[in-house]
Formats: C-alpha cells, structure tokens, sequence
C-alpha cells in the first residue's frame, strides 16, 4: 500500500495455507474514489449514521468519503503505515489498532464499518460472535455494523472447492481462510480470514443482539449485510 502510495507499481500476494498463491492489484483499489466505487459500496453508505469507526481501514478511503459528508469516523487499521497513509491523505482521527484490540476505550459508536471484505477479520464462529457481543456494548442502541464478505460457495474452482473440503474436515468453517499476506521480502504472519454465506453469517449472529436487516449484492460473489443491533438480547 506504501508502494502503491509512492506511485509505485505494487502487487499484494495472497498466500494460503494449503500452498495456493494468488495476487492482486488491490493496492490501487485501496484509493479509489467513491465515484469508481461499486453500486452495492454506494448504497452501504447510505446506512451510515452518527459516530463511525472504521475497521481495517486500510488507505482510508470510507473514512475519507464519510468525513467529507460530515460524520465523525475513528478510523483503525493493524498496519501502522497504513494508519501512516490515512492521515497523509487528511483522515482526522486514525489510530494502529487490531480488532481485538477493539474496546470502549475507542470511543461509542453508532456505526461499525467492515467494508473490503472485512466481515473476514473475525476470523472464526467463535471469535465473530466474542468480538459481536464486544461490538453490542460499545455502541448506542440502535447501531449499526455495514459489513462486507464473500461467499465461499459461489466459485467452480477445485482449488478453493477442495480447501473448502479440507476445513470441513479438520472442523473449521468452509471459508475460514489461512492466509498471509506478501509484498517483497515482506510478510505478515499467519491469520484466519473468514468468508461467509448468508446463512452462515446469520447462524454467526444468534444470540449476539444483532440481525440482518438487509442486504446489496455484487455483480460477484461479494456482499453487503446491514447488520443492527436488536434489543432482545
């Protein structure tokens, strides 16, 4: 993203555990203005509400459009030169921040952003529904989470059909991914990235005081849930 940045040409390389090794030029993604953003992203936003924190907000660009539409946005990312990034760029309040590292001490918020497929930054059923009940207690009553993610199963791939087949069997979710991220010499370490169906990321909200309220397809297989919180908890 530094690279990408600087004006360099940058790929961002996806390595699974399994071996599969697949790139991107997602770098250029990352600064993209809300004009190129797809519909779906577009009308996400229109959810938004009150005070925001932006999770794994990467160069900043939600939090960037949002600030100019005059909400107050508390923007993380676990990359300091991302967090470097954000505020080069004019994002105000941006901090390096994991989400487990997420707590009241961030502040009270009445929007969670989980936009970039960053749905996948919980990891696994039971860390999701751990870090929902965090979630429920740091916002108002009637926030908002505007999540995206993918869905697994929307793919003839045998690679990912066979992984998918592999987690099932050692007990893990289908689109519970393991992967690192490389760029260069440059590696982050091993983490699971989780990809969720509807029905499963509504199995994942039982019981954590969030629902689905509604949802904006992509012309693939990603997604958008706007998730709010209920009081029947």
């Amino acid at each position: 993203m530094w690279a990408a940045y600087k004006g360099k040409w940058a790929l961002e390389i996806v390595e699974r555990d399994d071996g599969l090794i697949t790139y991107s030029r997602l770098p250029e993604h990352y600064f993209s203005k809300y004009e190129d953003w797809p519909s779906h992203e577009k009308k996400a936003m229109e959810f938004v509400k009150g005070d925001v924190l932006d999770i794994g907000c990467g160069a900043g660009r939600h939090s960037l459009y949002l600030q100019e539409k005059d909400f107050d946005v508390m923007a993380i990312d676990t990359s300091p030169l991302a967090i470097k990034i954000c505020k080069l760029r004019g994002v105000k309040n941006a901090v390096v921040s994991s989400i487990e590292e997420v707590s009241g001490e961030l502040g009270f918020f009445d929007t969670i952003l989980m936009m970039g497929c960053n749905f996948g930054l919980f990891g696994s059923l039971e860390k999701a529904r751990m870090l929902l009940e965090r979630f429920y207690e740091i916002t108002s009553s009637d926030a908002r989470i505007i999540a995206e993610t993918r869905d697994p199963y929307n793919t003839s791939n045998p690679n990912h059909l066979e992984y998918q087949e592999l987690n099932r069997n050692r007990g893990r979710m289908s689109g519970q991914l393991r992967i690192r991220i490389r760029f260069k010499r440059y590696s982050t370490p091993w983490f699971d990235y989780l990809l969720a169906s509807k029905d499963e990321l509504e199995n994942i909200l039982l019981g954590t005081g969030w629902e689905v309220k509604r949802y904006f397809d992509s012309e693939n297989a990603q997604y958008i849930a706007i998730i709010k919180k209920t009081h029947v908890h």
